[in-house]
């Protein structure tokens, strides 16, 4: 394949040079001819497969072209895009987990048994039954047993999810999501962002792009979040995060010394944290999978455009359509006139009032 590749660099260096020798007419009536004749093989070739020597040399080549020539080959924006995930997926693929060994059938009969004899137990209550009987297995296993035999909860017991969902809706005017999320370069180098949200607003800050996340890089993000936020640091109440060795005490202590405490969200529940989750669905569907990005400089460009979008245009349902910085009591008039503006490197479209 790579001496394909150079074969066909090679040749293509010599085409330029005879192509230097011609006059501006007969270029002109080649690429007349060259035109036809790929129009007429698009009529008999469906779908052209070429070889990655072929998608590399006419990747390189689509960037010379002038951009309103660039849609009407057979490599679109698209289909470099697609190559590029391709290449991610090839360099992070591994194998899959075995995941954990299989409940013994005997230990699962006895929780489906304790759970039919006694309706009022909860599923910690039967978990502490089966410890003193010599059987250790997770309070986890006990309530997905239960409920796969059709046990429901007992009376007076709430599923962690539902006091989860309370306590964001409790604290929501004071709570701060934070999440690490990664994003693959064109050059498959990783790059690794920490964003925290305001939930109650939805207002996003992006606090910093790297390739080695640290747990000191992480703290001094935390400090710089605490800058930004000033005298408003102080209305709120509780943050809540993952249990990724980055967050280490340090990076607890910066929120704690303003009086915010930091909520741990269980192990691998990312559902207890939906506000910077769903932050990260978006900002990957609107932006990141869909532009090729270049290097640390340029993701931190595309990525804090992207916020300012997300906090000054883009409606949020838990807001009632409103951007994080609309006011809610401002109520806008219908305009004869709307703008467009392209925003996060013309991939998002924003409309305007104009007089």
């Amino acid at each position: 394949m790579l001496v394909r590749l150079l074969y066909l660099i090679a040749t293509r260096i010599f085409a330029w040079l005879v192509l230097l020798s011609r006059s501006s007419a007969a270029k002109n009536a080649e690429i007349l001819v060259l035109r036809h004749e790929v129009a007429v093989l698009r009529l008999q070739v469906a779908t052209p497969r070429p070889a990655w020597p072929d998608r590399a040399l006419l990747a390189v080549l689509a960037r010379l072209l002038p951009r309103p020539l660039r849609g009407d080959r057979i490599v679109s924006p698209r289909t470099l895009l697609a190559w590029h995930q391709r290449l991610i997926k090839q360099k992070w693929t591994q194998p899959p987990s075995p995941g954990r060994a299989p409940l013994p059938e005997e230990i699962h009969d006895l929780i489906v048994r304790l759970g039919a004899e006694n309706p009022r137990w909860g599923f910690r209550r039967v978990h502490g039954e089966l410890r003193r009987l010599g059987h250790k297995v997770s309070p986890a296993t006990v309530r997905r047993v239960l409920r796969a035999a059709g046990l429901g909860p007992a009376p007076r017991r709430h599923p962690a999810r539902h006091e989860w969902t309370a306590f964001l809706k409790a604290q929501a005017h004071g709570l701060l999501a934070t999440n690490l999320f990664h994003i693959d370069t064109i050059g498959l180098q990783r790059l690794y962002v920490l964003s925290v949200m305001e939930v109650r607003t939805r207002t996003v800050h992006m606090l910093g792009v790297t390739a080695h996340p640290t747990a000191v890089w992480a703290t001094q993000q935390a400090r710089q979040l605490l800058w930004q936020l000033g005298d408003r640091a102080t209305d709120f109440t509780h943050l809540i995060r993952d249990r990724d060795a980055k967050f280490t005490a340090a990076f607890d202590a910066v929120f704690a010394s303003e009086g915010i405490t930091v909520a741990k969200t269980p192990p691998r529940s990312p559902n207890c944290n939906p506000h910077a989750e769903r932050f990260i669905r978006s900002v990957r569907d609107e932006c990141t999978n869909r532009l090729l990005i270049f290097d640390r400089g340029h993701a931190e460009r595309v990525l804090h455009d992207y916020a300012r979008h997300f906090n000054a245009h883009r409606p949020h349902q838990g807001r009632n359509q409103l951007a994080p910085l609309d006011d809610p009591d401002v109520i806008p008039l219908p305009a004869a006139h709307i703008a467009r503006r392209r925003a996060v490197a013309s991939l998002i479209n924003e409309y305007r009032r104009v007089g």
